[in-house]
């Protein structure tokens, strides 16, 4: 009977020594909110006859009221200041395993639907690939009836510095492109751009990563990124448009962190308050083309 006991205790043991390391892998959870403190641009304005495909896109529901002219939100924030779009990535941190299916699959898969690429923010990766699918087509016009033609245009973005990575069009429903992105200049502070050439307000950002330790705010600015390897980590909160904040934040194994994040204003800033360093601000910001200062 105690050779029994032994022997069961001993094996509660092993487990128990077997699942530590396991558990020691399981990181902890950063959580917050990202706000937007700054004034709301105006939407963007296009007229939908301009532009191919003008009764389709006009199903978009970010319109006038009238119904003519497509409005691009590029910034937009609830009553509380709760900045939408906002993307929250852990920086520093190289995941070999990440980085190598990303050479395979892309992690980050954008849709056209309704004449608007979705996701608006996202993620990429340098030497990733990178995928479109194309949601469109027109039963109430023949010449799109199998398909709204689209053409995804990428760019490399640096301020006002930028270079084509692809420009393929997609013409059926149906109809993707997995294309890696090279992003050579992704480690002076450049992000993926994404245009539709045949639909000027269809537009994308996508913030180069080198893990998966990343999320994407809600509507009202919240956000949670779970598996976070314990130890100190500099988070950055990124918006293509109302710009950038870092904080210091250190996980622990099987806790919970709050990190909130608030944007003063247009540019590439932080805050000197709740742990946010002080990056100065930043003049590149170039107004006539909405490029982030980066």
């Amino acid at each position: 009977m105690r050779n029994r006991q032994s022997l069961t205790m001993s094996l509660v043991v092993s487990a128990m020594l077997l699942a530590a390391p396991l558990m020691a892998q399981a990181g902890g959870t950063i959580k917050g909110k990202v706000t937007f403190s700054g004034k709301v641009p105006e939407p963007k304005e296009f007229a939908f006859k301009k532009f191919p495909n003008t009764e389709f896109c006009k199903k978009n529901p970010s319109k006038s009221a009238d119904g003519e002219t497509r409005l691009l939100k590029e910034v937009e924030v609830d009553g509380s200041k709760g900045l939408k779009n906002a993307v929250v990535s852990v920086t520093g941190i190289e995941d070999k395993a990440f980085l190598d299916a990303a050479d395979k699959t892309a992690p980050q898969n954008v849709v056209a639907e309704l004449c608007e690429f979705l996701p608006y923010t996202g993620i990429a990766v340098s030497k990733g690939m990178f995928h479109v699918e194309n949601h469109d087509a027109d039963p109430d016009d023949p010449k799109s009836a199998e398909g709204v033609l689209h053409n995804p245009h990428s760019f490399d973005q640096l301020g006002a510095k930028s270079s084509t990575e692809f420009n393929i069009g997609l013409a059926k429903k149906g109809d993707s492109l997995d294309k890696p992105v090279k992003l050579k200049m992704s480690k002076k502070g450049s992000v993926l751009r994404l245009q539709c050439d045949q639909h000027e307000f269809m537009q994308g950002w996508y913030l180069p990563v080198t893990n998966p330790h990343y999320g994407t705010t809600g509507a009202d600015g919240p956000f949670e990124i779970k598996d976070v390897p314990a130890g100190k980590h500099k988070v950055v909160a990124w918006h293509p448009i109302a710009g950038k904040v870092e904080a210091d934040v250190e996980v622990k194994d099987g806790g919970s962190v709050d990190a909130n994040f608030d944007i003063k204003s247009f540019g590439f800033r932080n805050c000197s308050t709740q742990g946010q360093r002080d990056l100065s601000c930043c003049p590149c910001f170039f107004t006539a083309l909405q490029f982030p200062c980066l």
